[in-house]
């Protein structure tokens, strides 16, 4: 069985920098995709970015883009976000989730079969 465990969150200011991780054991690490999601206090969890099982293809969600990146390594079995730039508004608990499924990543909560614990994110302004 694949357990995800998410690290590197913590208490920031706006524009500063944060990189969380996840690490992955049991299972074959490069059979699936994976994604970010958050969800903060009071709201619905909502996708944050995925990437694809070869790391080459990534999609994020348009309150993100241009400043969080998603890579993974595969030999290393581990996913990164990069989150610069941070605002306020990017305060959530974070989850790293897998998708065992073909095909590339989606990014609805509901196609995901594996998730992290998550990892606070609290961005001061």
């Amino acid at each position: 069985q694949v357990q995800l465990v998410e690290s590197g969150g913590g208490l920031v200011q706006a524009g500063d920098s944060l990189r969380l991780s996840c690490s992955a054991s049991g299972g074959t690490f490069n059979t699936y995709g994976l994604g970010w999601f958050r969800q903060a206090p009071g709201k619905e969890r909502e996708f944050v970015s995925a990437v694809s099982r070869s790391g080459l293809h990534t999609q994020y969600a348009d309150s993100v883009k241009g400043r969080f990146t998603i890579s993974r390594d595969n030999a290393r079995h581990t996913l990164w976000l990069q989150m610069n730039s941070l605002k306020p508004e990017d305060t959530a608990d974070y989850y790293c989730a897998a998708d065992m499924a073909p095909g590339l990543p989606q990014m609805t909560a509901t196609s995901y079969q594996l998730w992290g614990q998550g990892t606070q994110v609290t961005v001061s302004s």
